[in-house]
């Protein structure tokens, strides 16, 4: 396999996940919220599953291929720079979970009952 199908395979990987995440935002925005006391309830844990276990990996490795094909052609300074970029951007990812995990508390901190 060359370069060029390498490249090639990172950037269907990188549509089909676009694809995945504008599909998985479409139905949850798609459910109205009912007065209903037994009305259906987004399975927040579910949808956080499914990027955990379908989404990321994609995105991972297209990196990875991006990252290997750049190596391959001598292109380390770019190398470099995009890996720096990818470990921020997992940094700013690991923050954001961080801050859904604990959001309630800091609500709760900001906003006590009264």
């Amino acid at each position: 396999m060359n370069i060029g199908n390498l490249a090639l395979l990172a950037n269907l990987a990188g549509e089909y996940a676009a694809r995945a995440t504008r599909a998985a935002a479409g139905a949850l925005l798609a459910v109205e919220p009912s007065p209903e006391p037994d009305a259906p309830e987004i399975n927040t844990s579910g949808v956080i599953s499914f990027i955990a276990t379908k989404i990321t990996p994609i995105l991972l490795a297209a990196l990875g291929v991006i990252f290997i094909s750049r190596a391959g052609k001598g292109e380390m300074s770019k190398v470099l720079t995009s890996s720096a970029i990818a470990i921020l951007g997992l940094a700013f990812i690991a923050g954001a979970t961080v801050l859904f995990f604990f959001g309630k508390g800091l609500v709760d901190l900001v906003f006590p009952d009264q």
